[in-house]
C-alpha cells in the first residue's frame, strides 16, 4: 500500500488542529516530514543494498513503523462519532479501489507488455474505465459519499487538483530517472546514488520552514510556486547537459536547485488548492489532492518510459548512420578495439566480432545518455508550461484555510 492511507489523514489532522492563520507553517512542517523519509531512504537503502542483501531494505521499516504506531496511539485523540448517522460507502470504496488499482497496473505494466496488444492489459483498462464511471455515478447519487464531488465547485481546488497532478508527474519522473541514469549509464553504485540525493533533500528540509514563514508574511503562493517551477526547469536543463564523463561532483548543484524548487512547490500548491475548503471538505480535499499527486507520478513514469524508448530508437537510428568505413572516427575506434583483442590472443574472426560488439556497446551508452537527457528536458519543459495555471487560482496574499475546529 506504500503508506497511501497515512498521507491524507496526517494532513487533515494538521489542518484540523492548527490555527487557520498558521496553516502555511503547518503545511511546511508536513512537507518537511514528507521529504525527510525520501531523503534519508535512498542513502540507507543504497548502503544496505551494497553491504547486505536487498530484502533488508524492507525489514528496516519495521522499527520505524512501530515507533509511528506508538506516537499515533499516544498523541492523536479519537474523533468523536458522528451524530447524524452517516454510513460508510463501502461500495464506493470498492469501486474506487478497483478503478485506481487497475489503472495503476496498466500504467506500470503497459510498456513492458506492449500496451493493448496484451489481453490482461485490455481487461484492466476496461475495468478501470467501467469502475471509475460507476464510482462517479454512485458518489453523485448517494447521501453520504466517500468522495464528495461538490467540493469541485471551488475553482481553486479544481485547478489545484491539476497542479498537484503535474507536481507528481515531474517529481516522480525525476526520482525515477536519476538512479537508473546514474547506475546504468555512469556506473555509480547504489550507495553513491543515494548519497547524491541526500544534499538535495536536506536543502528541501531546510527551506520548508522559510516557505511557511513567507506564506505567513503575505508572499503570494503563486509567486513561490512560479519560482519553484522555474527552479525545477533549471535543474532539468543542467541535468540534460550531462555526459558519459560526468562524476558525482557534477550533480551536487543541480540536485540542490531541485531540492529548493520542490520546497517552493509542495507547500504553496497545497495551500492554493485547499484555501477555499471548510470543515469536512478539508478531509475530502486532502485525500483527493494526494491521490492526484500519486496518479500524476504513475502517469509521469508511464509516459516518460514511452518517451524514453522512442528517443532511444531515434538516437540509435541516427548514430548508426555514422557506423561505416568512410567515417574516420569509427575506423580509428574499430581498429583500436580490433588490435587490442588480437594482442590478447584472440583469432582474427573473434577479434572482428568482439570489436563490433564493443563499438555497439559504446554506441548504446551514448544513445541512452542522449535519451535520458531528452527526458529531463521534456519533464522540465512540461512543468514550466504549467505556470499559467497558477494564476487562474484566487490571488490571496495570506490564504487562510478554515479548519473545522476553529
Amino acid at each position: 500500500m506504500r503508506g497511501g492511507g497515512l498521507l491524507s489523514p496526517a494532513q487533515a489532522i494538521l489542518i484540523e488542529i492548527w490555527p487557520p492563520a498558521e496553516i502555511g507553517m503547518a503545511m511546511a512542517l508536513f512537507g518537511l516530514g514528507a521529504v525527510a523519509g525520501p531523503t534519508v531512504g535512498p542513502t540507507i537503502g543504497g548502503f544496505i543494498t551494497d553491504h547486505f542483501s536487498w530484502p533488508w531494505i524492507f525489514y528496516v521499516n519495521i522499527p520505524v513503523g512501530a515507533f509511528a504506531v506508538f506516537m499515533a496511539y499516544t498523541f492523536i485523540r479519537n474523533t468523536p462519532p458522528s451524530s447524524r448517522g452517516e454510513k460508510i460507502d463501502w461500495w464506493g470504496i470498492g469501486f474506487l479501489a478497483i478503478a485506481v488499482g487497475s489503472l495503476q497496473l496498466v500504467l506500470e505494466k503497459g510498456e513492458s507488455e506492449d500496451w493493448f496488444h496484451t489481453t490482461y492489459i485490455v481487461v484492466l483498462a476496461a475495468a478501470a474505465f467501467v469502475f471509475l464511471i460507476s464510482f462517479i455515478w454512485r458518489e453523485l447519487k448517494i447521501e453520504y459519499p466517500v468522495v464528495n464531488f461538490s467540493i469541485m465547485r471551488h475553482s481553486s481546488f479544481s485547478i489545484g487538483m491539476m497542479t498537484s497532478f503535474m507536481l507528481g508527474f515531474a517529481m516522480y519522473v525525476s526520482v525515477f530517472v536519476f538512479p537508473v541514469f546514474c547506475q546504468n549509464i555512469l556506473g555509480f553504485s547504489a550507495l553513491q546514488t543515494g548519497e547524491l540525493l541526500f544534499p538535495g533533500g536536506i536543502a528541501t528540509i531546510c527551506m520548508m520552514p522559510f516557505v511557511g514563514m513567507m506564506l505567513k508574511r503575505g508572499i503570494p503562493a503563486q509567486i513561490l510556486s512560479t519560482i519553484g517551477m522555474i527552479g525545477f526547469f533549471i535543474f532539468s536543463y543542467m541535468m540534460a547537459s550531462s555526459n558519459v564523463f560526468s562524476g558525482t561532483e557534477n550533480f551536487f548543484w543541480p540536485l540542490i536547485v531541485r531540492g529548493i524548487g520542490m520546497s517552493l512547490l509542495f507547500v504553496p500548491l497545497t495551500t492554493l488548492a485547499m484555501q477555499d475548503l471548510k470543515g469536512k471538505e478539508l478531509g475530502q480535499g486532502t485525500g483527493l489532492n494526494n491521490m492526484m499527486r500519486q496518479l500524476g507520478g504513475s502517469f509521469g513514469i508511464a509516459i516518460s518510459t514511452v518517451f524514453l524508448n522512442s528517443r532511444i530508437a531515434l538516437h540509435r537510428s541516427v548514430l548508426l548512420q555514422h557506423i561505416n568505413n568512410y567515417n574516420d572516427a569509427f575506423a580509428q575506434k574499430y581498429n583500436a578495439f580490433y588490435n587490442g583483442f588480437l594482442s590478447k590472443g584472440f583469432s582474427v574472426t573473434q577479434a572482428k566480432s568482439m570489436a563490433f560488439q564493443a563499438i555497439d556497446g559504446s554506441l548504446m551508452k551514448q544513445v541512452f545518455l542522449l535519451s535520458y537527457n531528452d527526458v529531463y528536458l521534456f519533464v522540465g519543459t512540461f512543468l514550466l508550461c504549467c505556470i499559467p495555471l497558477l494564476y487562474l487560482q484566487k490571488f490571496k496574499k495570506k490564504p487562510v484555510i478554515a479548519s473545522g475546529g476553529h
